[in-house]
Formats: C-alpha cells, structure tokens, sequence
C-alpha cells in the first residue's frame, strides 16, 4: 500500500537542483608540435590552458550509447539485445570571440595543423592536403567540470582523443551589432566520469566514489589545527619546490582541505 506524502517531503530535493550556468572547460595536455604550431601564431599555452576555457559561453556534458545486436536461439521464442560496443556522441562547443579573434585563430590553426601534413606553402596553387598522425594533433587532458555556486559537489568529464573535426560557419552581418561567436563540433575516442589523479585515488574518491578519507593515524597537525596526510609513500605530482627537485612529493605531509 502506498502511503501518501506531503508536499514538504519533496520540497529538500526540488529546491537543490544543478544549475546549468556553472561549468569550466580546460585545455590540457596538446600534444607539443601543435603547441609550437599555436604559440608561433600568437596562442600561448596560458591562452590555450586558462582563458580559452573561460571564453567558452556554450558547452555540452557528453552523452553515449549502446549498439547492441539481436540474439535469438537462448530462448526458445525470444528475442534478445545485447550490447557490445559504447558508442560517443561528438559535442559542440561555442566560443566568445575576443577582440584579438585569438579564440577564432584557436579553432582555426588547430584544424590548419590537422590538414597540414605536407608542409607547403598554402598559397601555392598546387597545394594539397596531407593529414598529421592522430597522436600529434589529439589532446588526452581536455576535461569539463560541472560545479554550483557553492562548490560542494561536482563532475568532472574527461576527454581522450579529443580534436575539433569540424569549424561551423560563424555569420557576421551590419544591422544589429551582437557578441561574436564561434563553434566547432569536437570529436573524442572516449570519455571518463570522475576524477582519476593519484590523489584522489588515496582519498578513495576516484571515479565519482564515495568512501570516507582515511586519516593518518598519528594527530599531525599543523598552523591553526589543519590536518596533514603523511605522503612519504605517494608519488603525487606537485608543482611547488620539493627536496630532490623531481617535481614530486617524495616526502612530507600535504594538508587537507
């Protein structure tokens, strides 16, 4: 029997719902003759890494399917589906475009690069078109990140194998001056949901799991009682200065936020 409810059982869950206006796209991991291909037409990699994820206005949480095949002959009388292969659908992205059209030059000499195998001049007029190994012009460390405005909780989507296969037509008229924008359609092999860092996989919170951080069994504590995990058994990369240099922490103990 179904017990009836009030309305103020459901009001907790439909007054904490996502917002689609908080996200953050970032660029990682280009493969480092695209970077030169970039950089030498003024796109830096702090542009690339930092500013071109923030000029992003419009982006997708990618999406995928199943293709599954009919099976018959298990059961007599019965039809059956049965997945064998994850199928990715590709994703749109639309870029403001600053008054440097560096965004714009972003989408375009990236594809450029993709097309540019043959190394020719392209106003030559016997120019043609030789492709770049996949390896050189795919990024593995795209990732984008759904966050609300209180940052408790969030997903994280990661890209690999990700390009732009395709740059939209961006339409520019005089009457009714608007923002320019620009879109590509992007292209990835595969996707992953959660964080994957060495870090995250030591609080136990890798690929969107919930397990309580294990504390370090001695109290260490640092400045105004902040708790420290002892990492002398981790290779966690670290950007910060370290003793042997190595850019690890091969010892000491990394606080918890």
């Amino acid at each position: 029997m179904v017990r009836p409810r009030r309305i103020a059982d459901f009001k907790p869950t439909f007054t904490n719902l996502a917002q689609t206006s908080h996200y953050q796209l970032i660029f990682g991991g280009l493969p480092t003759g695209l970077r030169q291909h970039l950089n030498v037409r003024g796109l830096d990699y702090r542009f690339i890494t930092n500013t071109s994820g923030l000029l992003c206005s419009n982006a997708v949480l990618p999406g995928a399917s199943l293709a599954t095949a009919d099976v018959i002959g298990n059961y007599t009388g019965v039809s059956e589906k049965m997945a064998h292969t994850k199928a990715f659908q590709k994703i749109n992205l639309e870029f403001y475009v600053d008054s440097e059209y560096k965004s714009l030059k972003f989408l375009e000499h990236w594809v450029e690069f993709i097309a540019n195998g043959s190394g020719e001049d392209q106003s030559r007029k016997d120019y043609y078109f030789r492709m770049e190994y996949p390896d050189d012009y795919k990024t593995y460390e795209t990732k984008i990140i759904k966050f609300d405005r209180d940052y408790n909780e969030e997903m994280q989507y990661n890209f690999y194998g990700m390009f732009p296969q395709a740059i939209n037509s961006t339409p520019v008229k005089y009457e009714g001056s608007e923002v320019l924008k620009a879109s590509a359609l992007f292209s990835f092999d595969r996707y992953s949901a959660g964080k994957f860092s060495s870090y995250d996989r030591y609080r136990g919170s890798y690929n969107n799991r919930e397990e309580n951080l294990q504390k370090p069994k001695s109290n260490n504590t640092g400045l105004f009682g902040t708790e420290y995990i002892d990492t002398s058994d981790l290779n966690i990369p670290f950007s910060g200065e370290t003793s042997g240099g190595s850019g690890l922490i091969d010892s000491g103990f990394f606080p918890v936020n």
